[in-house]
């Protein structure tokens, strides 16, 4: 069995926020793939389904960002699913929009939310980091992810959220970099993420 957390905060005023990619990127498997409908437990929201082969639970704390591996913690114990089978979709500043990178282990970044998880589950989580840009200045960075993303941005997070669902069966069952690949292979389909010159996205 496999843990899969959105990360983002809860209600409607922050929906739409840059920090709130991570439930959007849940919300849009438990669509696509027929999961079960929301339920709230957990300090948080559940939907189960099936990936490939892999029975899946998805998780939204509702705890706020800053508490989340309160909530995943208790999903994790009550289903007895090692740290090893827990990803997290996560907003990540340091890649341009519409990238991602899969990781396991390694430093939080300053993510509130990996900060948390990590000091209730340790760090040997998968993180799914879902790039949103940088706005170019630290003090910039709070108010960046907390306001919503630009109309302008609305296609790539879609087709962002659409291939990271699609290809999800890759991530449950371990292939990380395959998964990365495809992603980046359907955002450069959709014309984002394209190349300058020199061959560098």
């Amino acid at each position: 069995m496999r843990l899969f957390v959105g990360l983002g905060n809860p209600g409607a005023k922050y929906a739409r926020n840059r920090h709130n990619i991570g439930f959007m990127a849940v919300d849009e498997i438990a669509r696509r793939h027929s999961f079960s409908p929301w339920r709230r437990r957990f300090q948080g929201e559940t939907s189960e389904g099936a990936l490939g082969t892999e029975r899946v639970i998805l998780l939204k704390p509702t705890t706020y960002m800053n508490d989340s591996g309160r909530a995943v913690q208790e999903a994790a114990s009550f289903f007895k699913i090692a740290p090893g089978d827990v990803t997290v979709f996560h907003d990540e500043l340091e890649l341009p929009p519409g990238k991602v990178r899969v990781k396991i282990g390694g430093g939080i970044a300053g993510h509130n939310g990996l900060r948390s998880i990590s000091a209730h589950i340790g760090n040997d989580y998968r993180r799914v980091r879902l790039g949103i840009g940088h706005p170019g200045v630290k003090e910039m960075v709070h108010g960046h992810v907390l306001s919503d993303f630009a109309k302008a941005d609305n296609e790539w997070v879609a087709t962002l959220c659409d291939a990271v669902a699609e290809h999800a069966a890759l991530i449950a069952k371990g292939t990380d970099a395959t998964f990365a690949n495809r992603v980046h292979l359907a955002m450069q389909a959709k014309g984002f993420l394209t190349k300058d010159e020199n061959g560098k996205e």
